[in-house]
């Protein structure tokens, strides 16, 4: 497995992170969620990303007893708040008050003295940049969190943040964790080369599309049985994707990957490695086996005719903005 510096900071990543939305404390059980964990560490994943409002903050405590017994210094631990996490007013959001008890609340549940990685998961319109960005700060010299950044903000945000942080001699953010694969592309015209400019990392989820970029949904059939579009909570976010156009070109991409000796999860998740300004790609998993094969696409070098096949196959099916 091989790490990434995370953008410019001295923060060392691995470039497949496992993250556990809607697996820990959802869809699988403990037992299983725990040997997922396990497989993980087996194939030299050091990087771990959750959030306070996956599962009802049940994911987090799942992630805090899998990592139990493994040094701490080994392994990177990253979530994430905004969402509410109860029925308060302040139980949301990202205003000082919520920062500072979420982040005391996210360390109990992960059971750990520190984050590495603690992330905005939206931007907040109702609370002033500055204040979030201070309790960040505060955060940082209370030696809770280690380094901080944000997930799905446009890059207009994330430039505003920047300059706060420098006028007010604040910790920048490092990161920036949007949804990115090859039929996702919106990050690209903007978000990129700003975060490229100021030493932003990308630590992009979905690089499999829900398991589209898997091959696992076939045109003119339905969903397999525990798929994520069997899923309530998965299915919301897959049901755009499983069109029939759009799942055969899909197929024409497994000969592409046969040749490259790689499985389509691998092909499609070194496809996202190998793009500009990309720190590391999440990747979920349901059974153990599969966080092996995803691990297998660390260091894998994609030929720059097999990227233009790629293209030239999924077509008008990408999405750029």
């Amino acid at each position: 497995m091989l790490h990434r510096r995370l953008g410019r900071s001295g923060l060392k990543v691995s470039e497949i992170a496992y993250g556990n939305w809607i697996t820990h404390g959802a869809q699988l059980d403990q037992d299983v969620a725990l040997a997922c964990t396990r497989a993980a560490l087996d194939a030299g994943i050091t990087t771990f990303d959750t959030a306070d409002a996956y599962a009802d903050t049940r994911a987090e405590e799942v992630l805090g007893l899998a990592l139990a017994g493994v040094r701490r210094e080994s392994v990177e631990v990253l979530t994430k708040l905004y969402w509410p996490t109860g029925p308060g007013a302040n139980e949301r959001g990202l205003s000082r008050k919520h920062v500072m008890e979420a982040a005391h609340a996210s360390l109990r549940r992960l059971g750990t003295d520190y984050i590495d990685l603690y992330q905005a998961h939206r931007y907040d319109e109702e609370t002033p940049l500055e204040e979030t960005l201070r309790a960040f700060d505060d955060l940082i010299r209370q030696g809770k969190v280690l380094y901080v950044g944000v997930s799905e903000w446009s890059a207009e945000q994330i430039k505003r943040a920047l300059e706060i942080a420098d006028s007010l001699g604040l910790d920048r953010i490092v990161s920036n964790q949007p949804q990115y694969n090859m039929l996702r592309r919106v990050i690209e015209p903007e978000i990129v080369p700003l975060c490229e400019r100021e030493g932003v990392g990308q630590i992009v989820y979905q690089p499999l599309a829900q398991g589209v970029l898997a091959g696992r949904y076939l045109p003119g059939q339905p969903p397999p049985a525990g798929s994520r579009a069997t899923d309530a909570t998965g299915s919301e976010f897959i049901e755009r994707l499983l069109y029939d156009d759009l799942l055969e070109r899909v197929q024409l991409l497994k000969p592409l990957a046969a040749d490259a000796g790689l499985s389509l999860a691998q092909l499609s998740i070194a496809w996202v490695l190998q793009q500009p300004g990309i720190s590391a790609a999440i990747v979920g998993g349901s059974r153990p086996s599969q966080l092996a094969d995803s691990a297998a696409a660390s260091g894998v070098k994609l030929d720059p005719g097999l990227l233009v096949a790629i293209d030239n196959i999924l077509g008008g099916t990408i999405e750029r903005s």
